[in-house]
């Protein structure tokens, strides 16, 4: 599916999966079978983004580290789900190659200017840049709260604003009416430039 939307869509396009921690823990889950399929698939490891919890951080184990190392030597890339409700801790940030931190729904669904969720988003923001980490909030619903965390320099956004989870076809069609309207605002006679968020 990714090597499709790539070819048909944007070369550098990504899917992100959820994997437990039960995943990582369990010795039959082989993650090389994952690294040959797309090898087969002639994609890079760069086209998957693995989302994990920061619980999975807590275990130092051995066995924890070297499947995310395998996933960096991949190419693979890694989020940091739901940032900032668990056991967040910035040395996990040093310790572990993230790539990208998902800021908790918790601190976008009252987001207002002035406020602590605010503040929060914003100290996140600037900390996860400062490390060379791009930031992605979730839950956003509003187009207020889109703004907001726009004029912060966060880099993404997910939520019901954009779109319901889909299954890939009604993405597809989506994708296709995205790409119309950003067509017609290139050629919007007033000249102004419209930023598209998916």
């Amino acid at each position: 599916q990714v090597k499709h939307w790539r070819e048909r869509h944007h070369p550098d396009f990504q899917v992100s999966i959820n994997k437990s921690p039960i995943q990582f823990h369990n010795e039959t889950n082989n993650h090389a079978a994952w690294f040959d399929y797309l090898q087969q698939q002639g994609l890079p490891g760069q086209c998957v983004v693995i989302e994990i919890t920061e619980g999975l951080l807590l275990d130092a184990s051995t066995a924890i580290t070297d499947q995310l190392l395998d996933f960096r030597d991949a190419g693979v890339q890694v989020a940091l789900d739901d940032f900032g409700t668990g056991y967040s801790s910035l040395s996990y940030l040093k310790k572990f190659d993230i790539d990208y931190l998902k800021i908790d729904r918790a601190f976008v669904s009252n987001l207002a200017p002035g406020s602590e969720d605010m503040a929060l988003c914003e100290a996140i923001i600037v900390m996860a840049h400062k490390l060379g980490i791009k930031v992605v909030a979730e839950g956003v619903e509003t187009a207020q709260q889109r703004d907001l965390l726009t004029s912060v320099g966060c880099d993404y956004g997910q939520g019901y604003l954009f779109s319901k989870p889909l299954p890939a076809e009604a993405f597809e069609r989506l994708l296709k009416d995205l790409n119309a309207v950003q067509m017609m605002n290139l050629h919007d006679e007033t000249g102004r430039t419209t930023k598209m968020y998916i």
